[in-house]
């Protein structure tokens, strides 16, 4: 059984309600400001060929901001940062046309024109981004997997795919004790089975490793490999070409380059100083107060933990428990009794983190990064997770990309939610971006105004 593949039919018709917009929106404004040129030829000619320049620029753009690769695994926080950063780009390079041009198609008030096309097109693809989550969501629009060989690396990526419905896979299980590659193949046909995901340290020897490929291959099933997450070398290097050798060379993040670290750096600095002038200097009083006609004890709870390359700082939070001796050794429970009720309310506000803005503009921290944990909890899962020391590549964050994907607080099996947890924050030091950094915020509030469930 062959499933029907639809994402380049749906690719094709999302590009054309993309240029479909660009056009209307464009020769909307064009109109509306230039009653005296509606019906010349000439000027409509002009204006044809810009459009069809303006199309060309959008479609050459999108391989670069990769807007139209949408796999099905995209999250929204990721689907925001490319289509922010495509129209940023886009709008620099409009306005740049109507500096250097005197085409009135480009100078016909530029800058609503593009403020308009952005928020239709957003609007557009977010609503078409949840239509096709929640039919995948439902079983509709599936694609059919298969593990072969299982470890705690895959373990963990079945428990995301099952968790995640609007990813559209659903899995088949097969016992592969006795590996039959007659049986295989009709497991492949009948199932209509789209990938198969196999561990790097699979147990498979060297040729029916290398017979299951070709097999794979002829009867077009995609082979996907799943790193064992305990070890960190893959994390560490990148694919690169001498000519047409493939080489693994070190990684270099974008957080290693000075102008990416200069721009985050700066953008902390202005935040945290904003926030801290125009909200704490009014909210922290007020907090301090509550706390402290709550239960007796500090204001604030300043606790050690590893920052940039592993440098241990000062974490200040406002105290949202009793004073304890167990702070610094146990980590919060569901319904912990040691948390007063004053903390309950900061912790799912997250007010409790708002004191680490001077973390912040002491250098200390960044507005976003991974989460900083509790020194025992670092040395506890460092030996146990390889790829767990990346996370001091880059400063720890009042917030962070696994927290707004809601890997927050222990639920569940520990083990499994903290490696889900130290992956997405692997992901964030190595695809760094400002335009991420900035949905990260935009997501953060929204939690924090709508109560993070996840919060505790």
């Amino acid at each position: 059984m062959q499933r029907i593949r639809y994402s380049r039919y749906l690719k094709s018709i999302i590009v054309l309600l993309d240029l479909s917009v660009i056009a209307s929106v464009f020769i909307f404004f064009f109109i509306s400001r230039n009653e005296g040129l509606r019906h010349h030829e000439e000027t409509w000619y002009q204006n044809s060929f810009s459009l069809a320049l303006l199309f060309l620029f959008w479609m050459l753009l999108s391989g670069r901001t990769r807007i139209y690769n949408i796999p099905r695994n995209l999250t929204y926080t990721l689907f925001l940062e490319r289509l922010f950063s495509h129209f940023v780009i886009f709008t620099i390079g409009i306005l740049l046309i109507g500096k250097v041009s005197n085409n009135l198609f480009f100078n016909s008030d530029i800058y609503w024109l593009t403020l308009y096309l952005f928020f239709f097109i957003f609007f557009l693809r977010s609503i078409i981004f949840f239509i096709i989550k929640y039919l995948r969501s439902v079983g509709i629009n599936h694609r059919n997997i298969m593990f072969l060989g299982e470890n705690s690396s895959t373990d963990v990526l079945k428990d995301i795919l099952k968790g995640r419905k609007d990813y559209g896979y659903k899995i088949f299980s097969y016992n592969s004790s006795n590996l039959s590659f007659n049986e295989l193949i009709e497991f492949w046909k009948t199932n209509g089975i789209h990938t198969l995901f196999i561990p790097t340290d699979s147990a498979l020897d060297k040729e029916l490793e290398k017979r299951l490929f070709k097999l794979a291959e002829e009867h077009k099933v995609h082979v996907s490999l799943v790193p064992n997450i305990s070890k960190s070398n893959f994390f560490y290097y990148d694919l690169g070409y001498i000519e047409t050798q493939p080489v693994l060379n070190q990684a270099k993040y974008p957080l290693d380059y000075y102008s990416n670290f200069f721009l985050k750096r700066t953008f902390d600095i202005v935040f945290s100083t904003l926030v801290l002038v125009l909200i704490c200097s009014w909210l922290f009083p007020i907090i301090a107060i509550l706390i402290k006609r709550n239960s007796k004890g500090p204001v604030f709870f300043v606790q050690k933990r590893y920052g940039f390359h592993e440098e241990v700082f000062n974490c200040i939070k406002f105290r949202t428990m009793i004073v304890n001796d167990e702070s610094t050794t146990k980590t919060t429970l569901d319904n912990d009794s040691r948390i007063t009720k004053i903390g309950k309310f900061l912790r799912k506000t997250s007010l409790d983190e708002m004191p680490q803005f001077i973390n912040v503009l002491k250098g200390e921290m960044s507005i976003v990064g991974p989460r900083p944990h509790m020194l025992a909890v670092d040395n506890y899962y460092k030996p146990k997770i390889g790829r767990y020391t990346l996370r001091s590549l880059a400063s720890p964050g009042i917030t962070g990309l696994a927290q707004v994907s809601g890997f927050r607080g222990d639920s569940g099996n520990v083990e499994v939610e903290m490696n889900k947890r130290i992956l997405a924050d692997a992901f964030y030091v190595r695809n760094w971006s400002f335009v991420l950094d900035l949905v990260i915020i935009l997501k953060t509030i929204v939690l924090v105004v709508g109560g993070d469930k996840n919060a505790k």
